[in-house]
């Protein structure tokens, strides 16, 4: 079962009747903090499923928190979270430190603790059920900070994701420390491989995700988890002829190297159209008309200029990837060994992008609503007059870039 935010993989009218998530759960309603949470009362629908399924039968639940997506309340964190914008700790070098950006990221860390005191209130459940112990328990993200230059792309700040897994009867020598990286395409391997299914002889088609057994069993280890691989294509529909923005990443000792195919393209969307491709907030509207005013070109071409083709992080130092060492000569040597291994796994795993014969056909991919199709054109010629959609600013949208 789930409850909040749930959706099955593929074009969702070819999936009628496939309940892939299994049933859904939001029967339960609440009133929440603000005007912007969700009144999904997610741990209370946790507590249904697990009445109704009281047989002692293996189980499996989904609970997606619409906390923390855009939008949200301005001034929440401070006003109802009791926090500060003077005392928060961190504001990115790509982001102004203002009063503007510090509430966004407060207001932001609000939802995440409503979306936590759920998770707590899930876990009593589980412990009054006698179910804590043998239950695996997956905490994560699906992507980075709804805010510029994170959400979308391919830095550090935008696939680090949040991962805690507990699983107390399963986990051995818990405490210790892992350096190993871990993807989210690792996580259905593991489910299968708990639930006693092997994926390779299963008959379902080859992943190159592996399932996370070794790490939490403690076994010794056969696979080299020393460096993990990055990939980027459409996530919005901001540019002309529907095109994504391709890119390849590798992380490896300390270091992010990353490969734009496209680097004439806009890569969180085009002007026009808004920039699509990084949600709405009080920081993204801030950082534009710094420059729309020119106050200040910086931010913008950090969170919405166009790119270079390569482009190399040193991310123990610089975990904001602001210092771009791709055309160092002392990092040559660095680059060229990491590009080479990025692009023999990307070939062995028969990325179009590298092998062919379609390199492109990422950008002609269907979507799965129609209305999404040909949609610069359409802005652009006046035939869709407003956002359908609360994640966008409409008055971020610009004529075209500034000369």
């Amino acid at each position: 079962g789930w409850t909040g935010k749930g959706w099955g993989p593929g074009i969702i009218e070819n999936n009628a009747g496939r309940l892939l998530t299994g049933k859904e759960y939001n029967q339960i309603r609440l009133e929440p903090p603000t005007g912007k949470m969700s009144s999904k009362h997610y741990s209370a629908n946790f507590k249904t499923f697990l009445e109704e399924n009281d047989n002692g039968k293996p189980w499996a639940f989904w609970v997606g928190t619409h906390e923390p997506h855009r939008e949200y309340e301005y001034g929440s964190g401070g006003e109802l979270g009791g926090k500060q914008a003077r005392n928060l700790d961190w504001v990115p070098g790509y982001w102004p430190d203002n009063e503007i950006v510090r509430n966004d990221i407060l207001d932001y860390a609000y939802e995440i603790e409503y979306a936590d005191k759920h998770l707590e209130d899930i876990l009593s459940i589980l412990e009054e059920r006698e179910q804590l112990e043998n239950t695996l328990i997956v905490v994560t993200s699906d992507n980075g900070m709804p805010f510029p230059r994170s959400k979308g792309l391919q830095y550090e700040i935008s696939n680090h994701m949040p991962l805690a897994i507990m699983w107390k009867a399963g986990i051995r020598n818990p405490g210790r420390s892992e350096d190993a990286f871990v993807s989210f395409i690792d996580f259905a391997p593991t489910f299968l491989k708990v639930a006693g299914v092997d994926w390779d002889t299963s008959g379902m088609a080859p992943t190159p995700g592996k399932d996370l057994m070794e790490i939490l069993q403690d076994d010794y280890r056969i696979l080299d988890r020393s460096y993990i691989i990055l990939g980027q294509e459409r996530h919005d529909y901001g540019r002309p002829g529907n095109q994504g923005y391709p890119v390849r990443s590798i992380i490896k000792d300390g270091f992010l190297y990353m490969h734009t195919f496209k680097p004439h393209l806009w890569p969180v969307g085009n002007p026009e159209t808004g920039y699509l491709n990084t949600d709405g907030s009080p920081t993204k509207t801030f950082i534009l008309n710094l420059r729309r005013d020119r106050v200040d070109e910086h931010f913008w071409q950090l969170n919405f200029g166009k790119q270079p083709r390569e482009q190399l992080f040193h991310i123990a130092v610089d975990p904001d990837c602001l210092v771009n060492l791709a055309g160092h000569s002392e990092y040559r040597e660095l680059k060229e060994t990491l590009r080479a291994l990025l692009f023999k796994d990307l070939a062995l795993q028969e990325d179009p992008r590298v092998v062919g014969p379609d390199e492109d056909i990422f950008d002609t991919y269907p979507w799965d609503k129609p209305g999404s199709y040909d949609f610069h054109e359409r802005f652009v010629a006046g035939e869709i007059e407003t956002y359908q959609t609360e994640w966008v600013n409409a008055s971020d949208y610009e004529a075209g870039p500034l000369d």
